[in-house]
Protein backbone atom coordinates (compact mmCIF):
# COMPACT_ATOMS: atom_id res chain seq x y z
CA UNK A 1 0.00 0.00 0.00
CA UNK A 2 1.42 3.26 -0.96
CA UNK A 3 1.23 6.03 1.81
CA UNK A 4 1.00 10.22 0.74
CA UNK A 5 1.65 12.85 2.67
CA UNK A 6 1.04 16.43 1.67
CA UNK A 7 2.92 19.41 2.92
CA UNK A 8 3.82 23.04 1.73
CA UNK A 9 0.47 25.02 1.99
CA UNK A 10 0.58 28.40 3.84
CA UNK A 11 -1.52 31.79 3.28
CA UNK A 12 -0.11 33.92 0.70
CA UNK A 13 -1.23 36.91 -1.34
CA UNK A 14 -2.58 37.55 -4.66
CA UNK A 15 0.41 37.13 -7.19
CA UNK A 16 2.35 35.15 -4.32
CA UNK A 17 4.07 31.93 -4.89
CA UNK A 18 4.10 28.58 -3.00
CA UNK A 19 5.69 25.06 -3.56
CA UNK A 20 3.76 21.66 -2.51
CA UNK A 21 4.94 18.42 -1.86
CA UNK A 22 3.88 15.29 -1.33
CA UNK A 23 5.95 12.61 -0.02
CA UNK A 24 4.83 8.69 -1.13
CA UNK A 25 6.20 5.68 1.03
CA UNK A 26 5.09 1.95 1.33
CA UNK A 27 4.78 -0.13 -2.36
CA UNK A 28 6.13 2.35 -4.48
CA UNK A 29 7.30 0.22 -7.09
CA UNK A 30 4.10 0.32 -9.72
CA UNK A 31 3.47 3.89 -9.06
CA UNK A 32 2.81 4.86 -12.51
CA UNK A 33 1.14 8.25 -12.16
CA UNK A 34 0.58 11.12 -9.81
CA UNK A 35 -1.87 14.26 -9.27
CA UNK A 36 -2.49 16.85 -7.56
CA UNK A 37 -6.53 18.21 -6.76
CA UNK A 38 -7.93 20.43 -4.82
CA UNK A 39 -11.28 21.56 -3.06
CA UNK A 40 -12.87 24.61 -1.77
CA UNK A 41 -15.79 24.88 0.41
CA UNK A 42 -18.99 23.66 -1.07
CA UNK A 43 -17.24 22.90 -4.21
CA UNK A 44 -16.83 20.08 -6.20
CA UNK A 45 -13.56 18.15 -6.07
CA UNK A 46 -10.65 19.43 -8.92
CA UNK A 47 -8.02 17.74 -10.92
CA UNK A 48 -5.48 20.32 -11.20
CA UNK A 49 -2.47 18.36 -12.61
CA UNK A 50 -1.14 15.41 -13.41
CA UNK A 51 2.05 13.58 -14.03
CA UNK A 52 3.17 9.69 -15.07
CA UNK A 53 6.39 7.75 -15.30
CA UNK A 54 7.36 8.61 -18.80
CA UNK A 55 7.05 12.50 -17.54
CA UNK A 56 3.73 13.14 -19.73
CA UNK A 57 1.60 15.96 -17.63
CA UNK A 58 -1.86 17.86 -17.95
CA UNK A 59 -3.24 20.52 -16.58
CA UNK A 60 -6.63 21.86 -15.91
CA UNK A 61 -7.08 25.14 -17.72
CA UNK A 62 -8.01 27.28 -14.81
CA UNK A 63 -3.94 26.70 -13.92
CA UNK A 64 -2.09 26.20 -17.60
CA UNK A 65 0.79 28.61 -17.44
CA UNK A 66 0.57 29.56 -13.63
CA UNK A 67 1.31 25.89 -11.79
CA UNK A 68 3.96 23.33 -12.82
CA UNK A 69 4.09 19.59 -11.83
CA UNK A 70 7.08 17.40 -10.98
CA UNK A 71 8.14 14.29 -9.42
CA UNK A 72 11.65 12.99 -7.66
CA UNK A 73 11.36 9.81 -7.60
CA UNK A 74 14.93 9.17 -5.99
CA UNK A 75 13.04 11.68 -3.42
CA UNK A 76 9.89 9.50 -3.53
CA UNK A 77 8.43 13.27 -3.57
CA UNK A 78 5.65 14.77 -5.97
CA UNK A 79 5.80 18.64 -6.09
CA UNK A 80 3.08 21.26 -7.57
CA UNK A 81 4.38 24.66 -7.89
CA UNK A 82 2.43 27.42 -7.54
CA UNK A 83 2.77 31.12 -9.17
CA UNK A 84 0.79 33.80 -9.87
CA UNK A 85 -1.70 32.86 -7.54
CA UNK A 86 -5.57 34.11 -7.35
CA UNK A 87 -7.83 34.01 -4.82
CA UNK A 88 -9.76 32.04 -6.60
CA UNK A 89 -7.29 29.46 -6.36
CA UNK A 90 -7.93 28.92 -2.21
CA UNK A 91 -8.44 25.45 -1.45
CA UNK A 92 -7.28 21.96 0.56
CA UNK A 93 -5.28 20.61 -2.00
CA UNK A 94 -4.64 16.66 -2.38
CA UNK A 95 -2.33 14.17 -4.07
CA UNK A 96 -3.45 11.33 -5.49
CA UNK A 97 -2.03 8.06 -6.66
CA UNK A 98 -2.72 4.83 -9.15
CA UNK A 99 -4.04 6.11 -12.38
CA UNK A 100 -3.20 3.67 -15.44
CA UNK A 101 -3.47 6.80 -17.70
CA UNK A 102 -2.86 9.97 -17.02
CA UNK A 103 -6.50 11.78 -15.83
CA UNK A 104 -7.52 14.66 -14.07
CA UNK A 105 -10.49 12.38 -12.82
CA UNK A 106 -10.81 11.63 -9.20
CA UNK A 107 -12.04 8.38 -10.29
CA UNK A 108 -9.08 7.23 -11.60
CA UNK A 109 -7.04 7.51 -8.41
CA UNK A 110 -7.21 5.41 -5.51
CA UNK A 111 -5.07 6.40 -2.80
CA UNK A 112 -4.98 9.99 -1.51
CA UNK A 113 -3.23 12.10 0.98
CA UNK A 114 -4.81 13.73 3.94
CA UNK A 115 -4.01 17.75 2.09
CA UNK A 116 -2.72 20.83 2.75
CA UNK A 117 -4.74 23.94 2.91
CA UNK A 118 -3.52 26.89 0.41
CA UNK A 119 -5.29 30.19 1.03
CA UNK A 120 -4.69 33.43 -1.04
CA UNK A 121 -5.60 36.59 -0.13
CA UNK A 122 -6.64 39.79 -2.10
Amino acid sequence: KVHLLESGGGSVQAGGSLRLSCGFSGYTTDIYCLAWFRQAPGKAREGVAAIDSAGTTMYADSVKGRFTISKDYARNTLYLQMNSLKPEDTAKYYCAEGCEVVSLMGSSYNTWGQGTQVTVSS
